[in-house]
């Protein structure tokens, strides 16, 4: 991606189309045409420097940063690790105490050289707290599929902003037999910088894979709905890099897969041509 589009948006047009279409898991299931009210939408998802511009004026502390200093089963963020054949344990995924959006890979690790990867460990309170402070929003579950849906390649493909008809990726996911294999094929075995692959039709980046995206749509009463799949999403083990799939974050948890996008409304709403 060119520095010269670093924070900058994109006008999604107003437009409609079908929410949940080419479903793959019951609770994508399709529903009815929905109309969409135009909106400009963040090009790329937040970047670590972007946060660290937040945190530098506010002096915000993130949810993961509080649950790290707390002790309990609940204290610190989410880490994947890889299998570790302990004899004990393969489980790929660590509950690290310290790992936050400046340390994600726990205490001892830093972005430095990360500035242009998306921001993770980020609760849906931290990503509400920074579109205050930048003048934004997060966007609905509804606006975000919309972009993801009419920015598709092939909207007869829904898979296809992740990967070519010839099986070239497209977006930063998982090449390989997960949890076992990694054959990194789009280059990276974890977040990427921003705009490493081709934008989408509508000039967005990274709506498809990388890290999963937050929206301010609850999913249940205690999670909020999550869009887009990230680096872990693999053919055999959740083909969840396609528009309509979605999943559950607790609103008080964090992870190393899950950042946000924001976007902000039109002065002047767009209408619709007959």
């Amino acid at each position: 991606m060119p520095p010269s589009l670093v924070g900058t948006f994109a006008s999604i047009p107003t437009g409609s189309f079908i929410k949940g279409e080419h479903a793959v898991y019951p609770e994508e299931v399709a529903g009815l045409r929905l109309h969409v009210v135009g909106l400009q939408m963040q090009v790329h998802e937040v970047t670590n420097a972007q946060f660290a511009a937040f945190v530098t004026a506010t002096g915000y502390i993130t949810d993961a940063e509080r649950s790290g200093a707390d002790v309990g089963v609940r204290a610190g963020s989410a880490v994947f690790v890889g299998l570790q054949r302990d004899g004990i344990s393969m489980d790929p995924w660590q509950l690290i105490a310290g790992a936050a959006w400046h340390t994600p890979g726990g205490p001892g690790t830093d972005i430095v050289g990360m500035e242009l990867h998306p921001v993770t460990h980020v609760t849906i309170n931290d990503a509400r707290a920074y579109a205050r402070w930048s003048g934004t929003r997060l966007p609905t579950e509804v606006e975000w599929e919309y972009a993801a849906s009419i920015g598709l390649p092939d909207p007869l493909d829904p898979a296809s902003g992740a990967y070519g008809k010839d099986g070239t990726p497209r977006a930063n996911t998982w090449q390989g037999f997960f949890p076992f294999t990694d054959a990194t094929e789009d280059g990276f075995s974890a977040t990427s910088p921003v705009g490493c692959f081709e934008a989408a039709e509508t000039g967005l980046f990274d709506m498809i894979g990388n890290v999963w995206e937050l929206t301010d749509t609850p999913y249940t009463d205690d999670t909020y709905t999550i869009k887009g799949g990230s680096y872990l999403c693999a053919d055999n083990f959740c083909r969840r890099f396609r528009p309509a799939a979605r999943q559950p974050q607790e609103k008080d948890f964090s992870a190393s897969h899950v950042g946000f996008r924001v976007v902000r409304d039109n002065e002047t709403p767009i209408l619709e041509r007959q």
